[in-house]
């Protein structure tokens, strides 16, 4: 058996940043960026006004109340043909440019209309109200660097940035293959010896939360015909993933079936509970991990593997996870060689620091209390029994307030 953190390394080891393709703005969202994007223009284009009010130059006003002669009005989107000379003022309105000539806004509230005359209430230094050109930014500046995920706001700043497409990673797309006489889909008949598979749902939903796309190749019995058939399927993935048939039983045909049909194996066997029976290595041209059968250990595995994996193909660090460091909520005993995962929950002490208790129960079996689960505490191979209050490491669930 091999380490949690050696199998992480031999995976991502194993895998390279996809291609880059083009997409429109609309599409882009939650994408990967592939390469820095420069601005197209500058923002704002010059100085313009940031209030309605009236455009003057602050030595008019420097003493009031004072009376100005407008000579122009100025919505936003046009802008005022001469110069506003002394005594002058010019009507505007937000976004406006400002007239050559004026260095200064005096806001509506502060004024008086009294016929072609305004009258100033309250003065405005150079500068006031305006927003100079190249404020936000400037054309040539990189404002979103490669290896970014691209939030909504990113959209958004691109799209000022007059940018109408971008060059993204591709999606990573995982074919998921589930394995077994045993299982069936949800919602069919189920067999007096069978149960619900939950695993190709689950981990479709891990690679579609991920920002990849899910491809469900379905159920194969334990027949080597059937495994052939339906791995054969993944061809054009990049990356296959199966559940089920991994461990030493007599049923366990995945690597026998897929042995003779052009699997190459880097590793089997993970010195983790749960997840030991999980295996890497390459069926044909496409890299493959091979995850248990049993649900908690498939989503776990999920997580710890697949994850990062498909943060590889999808160009960014596989490593940056949802790692922190909480209270232990209740004694534990001693740990034995492998790396335990515990399913807890997560909660804030009266002090504001994170507690982790976990579960009483940790069959692996029990898929319910991993839903209920907040986070995974992390006891290394050989830990001395723990008490409650110590300090453990913790792996929280994507999107667990305690990871942001």
């Amino acid at each position: 058996m091999i380490s949690v953190a050696e199998a992480a390394s031999r995976i991502v080891e194993g895998l390279e940043p996809l291609p880059a393709e083009v997409v429109g703005l609309a599409d882009a969202c939650g994408r990967v960026l592939a390469e820095d994007v420069v601005a197209r223009r500058t923002q704002p284009w010059a100085d313009v006004s940031a209030m309605d009010g009236y455009a003057v130059r602050a030595a008019d006003v420097s003493s009031p109340p004072v009376r100005l002669r407008q000579v122009g009005h100025v919505p936003a989107g046009s802008r005022h043909a001469g110069e506003v000379g002394a005594g002058e003022c010019v009507r505007i309105f937000t976004g406006a440019p400002l007239p050559p000539g004026a260095d200064a806004i005096v806001i509506q509230e502060n004024t008086e209309v009294d016929g072609a005359d305004v009258v100033v209430c309250e003065g405005a230094e150079v500068g006031r109200f305006v927003r100079p050109a190249g404020l936000d930014f400037s054309e040539g500046e990189v404002l979103l660097k490669a290896g970014r995920v691209l939030s909504a706001r990113d959209i958004g700043l691109a799209a000022a940035m007059n940018v109408p497409w971008l060059e993204v990673r591709q999606r990573p797309r995982v074919a998921i293959l589930a394995t077994g006489d045993e299982i069936v889909r949800p919602g069919e008949p189920v067999g007096e010896n069978q149960i619900v598979s939950a695993n190709s749902l689950g981990l479709g939903a891990l690679v579609r939360a991920c920002g990849g796309v899910a491809i469900d190749l379905g159920i194969a019995g334990d027949d080597t015909a059937a495994l052939r058939h339906r791995a054969s399927a993944a061809s054009g993935a990049d990356l296959l993933v199966t559940t089920g048939g991994a461990s030493v039983g007599e049923h366990d045909l995945l690597r026998s079936a897929l042995g003779d049909s052009g699997l190459v194996l880097d590793f089997w066997r993970i010195a983790m509970r749960p997840g030991k029976p999980l295996m890497f290595g390459r069926f044909r041209d496409i890299p493959m991990i091979g995850m248990p059968g049993n649900p908690v250990s498939a989503m776990v595995c999920g997580l710890l593997f697949l994850r990062p994996a498909m943060r590889r193909l999808a160009g960014l660090e596989p490593n940056e996870g949802n790692g922190f460091t909480a209270a232990l909520g209740r004694d534990l005993g001693a740990n034995d060689k492998r790396e335990d995962y515990l399913r807890s929950r997560l909660e804030r002490g009266a002090n504001g620091a994170w507690i982790a208790t976990p579960f009483e129960r940790q069959d692996s079996a029990m898929i319910s209390i991993l839903a209920a689960a907040d986070c995974l505490v992390i006891r290394p191979p050989m830990a001395p029994p723990a008490k409650r209050g110590d300090p453990v490491d913790v792996l929280g669930f994507p999107g667990n307030p305690a990871a942001l």
